[in-house]
């Protein structure tokens, strides 16, 4: 799955009712090879910041879950890889950039909508003006960087194979 396919999807995801978390990671697991429903399930209350609360946006806690799939440890009997945060620091850098004209990475700086609110929840998903079109573009974008830095990733492990024959 290119970058391009995995935004167009995790779009579709997220338009279908995914919550940003969810799409991002369900998204990166199918271009990893690795899709369990309980971590996607795990990631829902991720959602609106945490929950609801606002704080940190989904997207981007859902490309970190993924990039620790694939670097962090399952067990105290595994070594985690320094990769783990090598590439959430990189993630977090084009989350920022991309997040930039919000004012933050947070949900409450990018949607703008009280969770708690019945009336304002409503309204992010009905009104067409709503904060919603920037919500499901950055949940495009976000899936599209992650998808990026796995390919440079992998690109690099086999040219470090490559090399090491």
């Amino acid at each position: 799955m290119s970058p391009e396919e995995m935004r167009k999807k995790a779009i579709d995801l997220f338009t279908r009712r995914f919550h940003c978390s969810q799409a991002v990671l369900a998204v990166g697991q199918e271009k990893i090879g690795r899709v369990d429903k309980a971590v996607i399930r795990a990631m829902g209350s991720f959602g609106g910041g945490v929950a609801g609360s606002g704080m940190v946006c989904g997207a981007l806690t859902g490309g970190i879950a993924l990039i620790s799939t694939l670097y962090s440890r399952g067990d105290l009997d595994e070594k985690e890889d320094p990769r783990m945060w090598f590439l959430s620091h990189r993630f977090i850098k084009r989350f920022r950039e991309l997040t930039e004209s919000h004012g933050g990475v947070d949900c409450s700086d990018i949607a703008r909508v009280d969770w708690k609110d019945p009336v304002a929840v409503k309204d992010f998903y009905t009104n067409p003006e709503s904060r919603r079109k920037i919500c499901i573009q950055l949940v495009g974008d976000a899936a599209f960087a992650l998808g990026e830095l796995l390919e440079e990733e992998e690109a690099k492990e086999k040219q470090a194979a490559q090399e090491g024959k």
